[in-house]
């Protein structure tokens, strides 16, 4: 069985150029790590990682250690996150040289995550053309025509449906009036298309001089 224990006088700095939240990564040897997302009006975001000491169970009460580099930490969670989309997938995350990544750097990752996304951008055109169907569009397709500012009619934001305040029927959002009991909801809206609804008196008079009808007939 190995086990590791932290080293603290080794660091490396693991960035990330994206303001994706990815799930804490889990490792035996340090446990779980959250990797920071860039935060409004920053560049980039850095997570420091440090190295470790792992410790191998040979038995019979004996033990080999072993250096695990930060370096070779930080890599193998760049690894992970970027390669989490499939091959030649690219989510921002690199481990820089110092303890600050260089513009060069910086430059050479917005160039790989732009390609990347426009990848993913071409890949959702080809299958809005053959199936016009945006349930086949994924998320991560959806987030990177969003971080890329392009306008596709593909991107939309399904909302889920509101109740009605008077009869609990589900309706879309910004409905003006409910087609289940007639209520408006939006009476700018109403005013705007000229919508004229009935009132409860006038939409029952109808029924009424049907039953007065009836009971005159039955005398």
């Amino acid at each position: 069985m190995a086990m590791a224990t932290a080293m603290e006088t080794e660091t490396v700095s693991l960035v990330n150029i994206s303001a994706e939240k990815w799930p804490p990564r889990q490792r035996t040897y340090f446990g779980s790590l959250e990797i920071r997302p860039v935060e409004a009006g920053e560049a980039f975001a850095i997570t420091t990682i440090r190295g470790c000491t792992g410790v191998m169970d040979l038995g019979d009460k004996r033990i080999m250690e072993y250096k695990i580099t930060a370096r070779e930490i930080a890599e193998d969670i760049a690894r992970e996150i970027n390669g989490d989309s499939g091959e030649g997938s690219f989510h921002g995350v690199f481990v820089a040289a110092g303890d600050l990544p260089t513009e060069a750097e910086l430059a050479d990752a917005r160039q790989r995550l732009e390609e990347f996304q426009r990848r993913l951008v071409a890949a959702a055109d080809l299958e809005w053309e053959r199936t016009k169907n945006p349930m086949f569009i994924t998320d991560l397709e959806r987030r990177a025509a969003r971080q890329l500012g392009l306008e596709k009619p593909w991107l939309y934001d399904a909302k889920p449906l509101a109740d009605c305040p008077v009869c609990g029927e589900k309706i879309k959002p910004g409905v003006a009036v409910c087609r289940s009991c007639g209520a408006i909801l939006d009476r700018e809206k109403v005013a705007l298309y000229g919508f004229v609804q009935r009132d409860r008196k006038s939409a029952m008079e109808p029924q009424r001089q049907g039953e007065k009808r009836d009971k005159e007939a039955g005398k």
